[in-house]
C-alpha cells in the first residue's frame, strides 16, 4: 500500500526501520512530531508487512474520521475501500479494507468482546501521549492480550512528544520496545507574544472572560492583516468557538470562518479540513487540532492559551469541564501547526513571563477525571484494581474507591469489585455506567424509545443547544429544529436502543408519564444524589439529595419548580454552591421513585435546640420529606438524648441549690486534701460520670425540664462509697463549733483553704485555729467585727492574739463599747451578745 503513495513526508525514511523493529520485537514506539505524516504513512507501511487488518486507534472521533479520509485520499480511493473507519454510531468499511481507523473507546469495546482480535494483524495506538482514559485502557488491554493470547500481534505506540521511554517499557515486557524517531522538517515559526491590553479574569468552571474572547477576535484580525495564509485559532470549547465566530461575523464576505470541534456533524468537520481555493479561512478549533489533525493551508496560529479538562469533585459527586491554562508542551504543538507547509507565525494571547510559569506537560486524565467508567472497564477485564496491567499511571486510590462505591450501588460489581451480570449489561450499553443504568431501568418504566432519547441527550448535553431545561432541549431535537444535531442524536438513540436487552425493548412503560417526569425519572436514575428540592417556595436555591446546595442561573425558566432532577451542575473550587446547567422539573413521587436507594425512614431521638427532640423522619438523602413527632420514643434512647444534652450544654442544665453547691465544694476539698480516692467533682469528671451519679434521674427524664427538677445534692452522694459517706462530716464538716457555742458554716469555695467567717468575740478562749481533714488542713479564719466586717484573716490564731489583736482592740473598742475587748482574749469568756446598755 505504501508503494502506491508518492507523498514524501518526514516520517517516510524511518518506516523501513520501523517495520524491521516490529518484525523483530513485535512491539515498537514511533516518536514523530506533528506534521511528519506518521498517522498517514505508518499504517500503510505496516499493512504491507502483516497479514490481516491493521487497526489504528485515535483518541477522538473527528481525528479518526479525518485520518481515514486522509489515507484514502493519498491512495486515490474513497473511504470504505482499502481504508475504513469506525466511530460510535458510524462505520465505513468494506471487504477490501486493510486499515481501519477507530476510536480508542471502540477498540476497548472490541477487546472486551474478543481479546484475541481475530483477523487483526497489528494495532497502532496513535497520540498515546494525550493520556486519555480510553487510550490508557486500550494500551493496557492490548499489551495483555498480546502477551497472553496473541504473541503474533504487532503493537505500535505512536507519540508526538519525545517522552517515549515510559511507553517503550510498557510495551516491551522483559525488555523495552525499540524506539524509532522521525525528525520534523518543520518550517520556522515566529512567536508573537500578544497578551490582552488589560488583565482578564482567570478561567473558571467552563467559563471564559468575554474580554479575553474580544482580545482573541482582535488578534485574529491583526493576524489577517499582518500575515498571509489561513489562520487556525485554538479555543477551549464549542461555546467559545461560537462566541468568537460571532465577533468575526463581519468578515464572512472576505474570509471563511469555520468551526472545528468533536460535536460537529461529519460534513462540517470535513469542511473545516478542506482548503478553499482563492479564499482565506479562519478555522476556530478546540484541542482536537493540536496533534491529531492536519489542517491544510494554515500559516498562522492564534492561541487563546486555554484548554478544557474534566475534573471530579469526589466529595460531592459532581463532574465538570474546567477551563485551565494550556501546558507548554501543548502550546508548542499548537504553534507547530503554523509551520507544516511553509514558514508561519503563532500569536500567543499571553505574555512570555506567563509562558514560563505554565505546566510543562498536560495532566493525564486519570489524575482528575471521574473513574466510574474506567473502573467498570477494569472490572469487566477481570482486574478491578488494575494490578498487573500496563497502565502508564495507576488510578488514584481515592477516586478509584469512589468509583467502586458507585458501581456497587448500581449493582455493576460485587463486594470484591468483580463485575456482575448486570454490570456486563451496563458495560455493553457503551455509555457512562450511570447513564447505562438509567437506560436499562428506565426503559421498563418510560419505554425503550424515550429512555434512549433522553440518555442520548445526557451523553452529549450540548446536542440540544443553549438553555438549562432538559425537556425543552429534548423537544427541540424531536422537532428537528437543529437538523445536524438531530441527526447525530437520532444515530445515538438507535445505537442505545439496539444495546438494550431484548426484554427491555418495549415501546412504552406501564403508564404514560409526561415528558418532564419521564426525563426527570431517567436523570434521577442516573444521578439520584442530584435530585433537588427548592429551599423556599418560588426561589432559585435548591438542596440536592447529596447534600450540596445548588442555584439556578438568573432568569431560568425552571425557577420556582418544587423539585428538580439535575443532569449537569458544576461548582467552582471553593464555592459553596453548585450552578445548575441542565435540569428538568419533577414531582416528589417521581423523585422518590428515582432516588429509591437514598430513601430512608428514621426514628430519631436526640438533643437539638436545647431540648430533647423525638421525631420520625423520612429523608431522600439530605432532603427531609417527612418530620413528625414520635409518640412513644424508646426510654433508653430518651436517656441517651438527655445525657447527650447534658454533656453538650453543661451542668447548668441542673438546678444547683445552695446545699448542692456546698456539698460539691466539700467533696472537692476532700479530694484536694486527702487524695484521689475521693471523687473528682470537676465539670469534666461529673459529665463523664453522669450515668453513675445521675443514673436513676436520667432513666426517668424525657426532656430538659426533668433535669432541672433533679435533687443534685442527693445525686452527688452516690459518688461516695459507704466509708466515705460515713467520714464526710468528720473530715469536711459542714459546720464547726466555736467557743461561744455557735455552729458556723464552713466555706469550701477554695478547696485549698476552707474559710470560717466568725465574729472575733466568739473565738475568745480559742488558743489556735481548728484543723480539719484529719488535722491536715488549718481552717482560715475570717475574724469579723461586731458589725460583721472582716478585721483580720489568719490561719495562725495564736500569733494573731499576740501581735494582731492589740491593734484591732485599740481601733475598735471605742467604736463598739458595748462589746468586750479583754486584754487577754485567750482567757476571756466568749460571747455572741453585746453587754446590756446602762441606764
Amino acid at each position: 500500500m505504501l508503494s502506491d503513495v508518492s507523498l514524501d513526508l518526514p516520517v517516510r525514511p524511518v518506516l523501513p526501520a520501523l517495520v524491521e523493529a516490529l518484525d523483530a520485537a513485535g512491539t515498537a514506539v514511533l516518536v514523530a512530531p506533528p506534521g511528519t505524516g506518521k498517522t498517514t504513512l505508518a499504517p500503510l507501511a505496516v499493512a504491507d508487512e502483516v497479514p490481516g487488518r491493521v487497526v489504528i486507534a485515535q483518541p477522538r472521533r473527528v481525528a479518526a474520521r479525518a485520518a481515514a479520509h486522509r489515507m484514502a485520499a493519498v491512495l486515490g480511493e474513497r473511504v470504505g475501500e482499502r481504508i475504513g473507519y469506525a466511530v460510535r454510531g458510524e462505520r465505513r468499511v468494506g471487504p477490501r479494507t486493510r486499515v481501519e481507523v477507530v476510536t480508542t473507546g471502540l477498540l476497548v469495546r472490541r477487546l472486551h468482546h474478543d481479546p484475541e482480535l481475530p483477523g487483526v494483524g497489528a494495532v497502532l495506538l496513535d497520540e498515546c501521549h494525550e493520556r486519555q482514559l480510553d487510550a490508557d485502557l486500550a494500551l493496557a488491554f492490548t499489551v495483555e492480550a498480546r502477551g497472553t493470547l496473541r504473541p503474533d500481534l504487532r503493537l505500535l505506540a505512536m507519540s508526538a512528544t519525545p517522552q517515549a521511554d515510559r511507553f517503550a517499557a510498557l510495551l516491551g515486557g522483559d525488555a523495552p520496545a525499540p524506539v524509532i524517531r522521525a525528525e520534523a522538517a518543520l518550517h520556522p515559526v515566529d512567536r508573537i507574544w500578544a497578551p490582552p491590553p488589560r488583565p482578564v479574569a482567570a478561567p473558571g468552571a467552563g467559563r471564559v472572560d468575554p474580554a479575553l474572547l474580544d482580545h482573541v477576535a482582535a488578534t485574529v484580525r491583526r493576524a489577517l492583516r499582518e500575515r498571509a495564509g489561513d489562520v487556525l485559532v485554538f479555543l477551549p470549547g464549542a461555546g467559545e468557538i461560537a462566541a468568537v465566530a460571532g465577533r468575526l461575523a463581519d468578515l464572512r464576505d472576505a474570509v471563511a470562518v469555520l468551526p472545528l470541534h468533536g460535536r460537529l456533524p461529519g460534513a462540517a468537520q470535513d469542511a473545516a479540513l478542506t482548503p478553499l481555493p482563492g479564499r482565506r479561512r479562519v478555522v476556530l478549533a478546540t484541542a482536537v487540532a493540536e496533534s491529531s489533525l492536519t489542517v491544510p493551508g494554515v500559516r498562522v496560529v492564534v492561541d487563546a492559551g486555554l484548554s478544557r479538562v474534566a475534573r471530579t469533585d469526589l466529595a460531592r459527586g459532581l463532574g465538570a469541564l474546567v477551563t485551565v491554562p494550556v501546558s507548554r508542551a501543548a502550546a508548542t504543538q499548537r504553534a507547530g501547526r503554523a509551520g507544516r507547509e511553509a514558514p508561519g507565525a503563532v500569536y500567543r494571547c499571553w505574555s512570555e513571563a506567563t509562558h514560563a510559569r505554565l505546566a510543562p506537560q498536560p495532566e493525564p486524565e486519570i489524575a482528575s477525571a471521574d473513574l466510574t467508567g474506567f473502573a467498570l472497564e477494569l472490572a469487566a477485564w477481570g482486574t478491578p484494581d488494575g494490578a498487573g496491567l500496563a497502565l502508564p499511571d495507576p488510578p488514584p486510590p481515592a477516586a478509584l474507591a469512589v468509583a467502586r462505591d458507585t458501581l456497587t450501588t448500581l449493582g455493576a460489581v460485587d463486594a470484591d469489585g468483580r463485575i456482575t451480570a448486570r454490570g456486563r449489561a451496563i458495560a455493553a450499553a457503551g455509555a457512562h455506567p450511570r447513564l447505562a443504568r438509567a437506560l436499562l431501568d428506565g426503559a421498563q418504566r418510560v419505554g425503550a424509545d424515550r429512555a434512549a432519547e433522553v440518555v442520548a441527550l445526557l451523553a452529549e448535553e450540548t446536542l440540544g443547544g443553549a438553555g438549562d431545561d432538559l425537556t425543552t432541549l429534548w423537544r427541540r431535537l424531536r422537532t428537528g429544529a437543529d437538523p445536524a444535531a438531530t441527526a447525530r442524536w437520532r444515530a445515538e438513540v438507535r445505537r442505545l436502543r439496539t444495546a438494550l436487552p431484548d426484554d427491555r425493548r418495549g415501546r412504552s412503560g406501564p403508564d404514560r408519564l409526561p415528558d418532564e417526569l419521564a426525563a426527570g425519572l431517567l436523570v434521577g436514575l442516573a444521578y439520584p444524589e442530584r435530585l433537588a428540592r427548592v429551599r423556599r417556595a418560588g426561589g432559585t436555591a435548591y438542596l440536592m439529595a447529596g447534600g450540596t446546595a445548588a442555584e439556578l442561573a438568573a432568569g431560568s425558566g425552571l425557577a420556582g419548580s418544587a423539585w428538580l432532577a439535575i443532569a449537569v451542575a458544576d461548582r467552582s473550587p471553593g464555592a459553596p454552591t453548585a450552578r445548575v446547567r441542565l435540569a428538568t422539573p419533577v414531582d416528589e413521587a417521581t423523585a422518590r421513585e428515582a432516588g429509591g436507594p437514598l430513601l430512608r425512614a428514621d426514628r430519631e431521638v436526640g438533643w437539638s435546640g436545647g431540648d430533647v427532640v423525638a421525631r420520625e423522619v423520612v429523608r431522600l438523602g439530605a432532603i427531609e420529606l417527612v418530620d413528625r413527632p414520635l409518640a412513644a420514643p424508646d426510654r433508653a434512647r430518651l436517656a441517651e438524648a438527655v445525657l447527650a444534652g447534658l454533656r453538650q450544654d453543661g451542668l447548668t442544665l441542673l438546678t444547683w441549690t445552695p446545699d448542692a453547691t456546698a456539698l460539691r465544694r466539700r467533696l472537692a476539698f476532700c479530694r484536694q486534701a486527702l487524695g484521689d480516692e475521693w471523687p473528682d467533682v470537676s465539670d469534666a469528671a461529673l459529665l463523664a460520670a453522669a450515668p453513675t451519679w445521675l443514673g436513676p434521674e436520667l432513666a426517668r427524664a424525657r426532656r430538659r425540664a426533668d433535669l432541672a427538677r433533679v435533687d443534685v445534692a442527693a445525686a452527688l452522694r452516690r459518688l461516695l462509697d459507704w466509708r466515705q459517706a460515713a467520714r464526710l462530716d468528720e473530715v469536711a464538716p459542714e459546720r464547726l463549733p466555736v467557743p461561744s457555742g455557735s455552729r458556723i458554716r464552713l466555706d469550701y469555695a477554695d478547696p485549698a483553704a476552707p474559710v470560717l467567717a466568725v465574729k472575733l468575740q466568739e473565738t475568745f478562749g480559742w488558743p489556735a485555729a481548728p484543723r480539719i481533714a484529719d488535722g491536715r488542713v488549718p481552717v482560715l479564719l475570717h475574724l469579723l467585727s461586731p458589725a460583721g466586717r472582716p478585721v483580720a484573716v489568719t490561719a495562725d490564731l495564736a500569733s494573731f492574739w499576740r501581735t494582731g489583736y492589740p491593734q484591732v482592740r485599740a481601733e475598735l473598742r471605742g467604736r463598739y463599747p458595748r462589746h468586750p475587748w479583754p486584754e487577754d482574749p485567750t482567757s476571756a469568756e466568749p460571747t455572741r451578745r453585746a453587754s446590756p446598755r446602762r441606764r
